[in-house]
């Protein structure tokens, strides 16, 4: 089965990057989709993007043209490279298949976005 470990958030100002990644102990190429979410305090998880297998890429609306996911192979590792954040980002942020299955969650990375 497959495990996730997210890593690389932490505390930006406004309009700063940050490139999370989400290393898998199996292929995610096993999986279909994988996505990236989140979850702000009270409020319910998110999906903020997603990648397929074959490449393809979707967005939530409120993250498309800042966010960009990806992955490599030769890592097994998929990316989330973050621009122009926001504070409204702000939230733990975690990998999984999609849709997600509760074995697989990781331990989430948090970003924060504050002046």
């Amino acid at each position: 089965q497959v495990q996730l470990v997210e890593s690389g958030g932490g505390m930006v100002q406004p309009g700063g990057s940050l490139r999370l990644s989400c290393a898998a102990s199996g292929s995610i190429f096993s999986i279909n989709v994988m996505g990236w979410y989140r979850q702000a305090p009270g409020k319910e998880r998110e999906l903020v993007a997603s990648i397929t297998r074959w490449g393809d890429r979707n967005y939530a609306d409120s993250v498309k043209d800042r966010f960009t996911i990806s992955r490599d192979g030769a890592k097994n590792t998929v990316y989330l490279q973050m621009n122009s954040l926001k504070p409204e980002d702000t939230a733990v942020y975690y990998c999984n298949r999609y849709p997600p299955t509760t074995s697989t969650w990781g331990q989430g990375t948090q970003v924060t976005v504050s002046s």
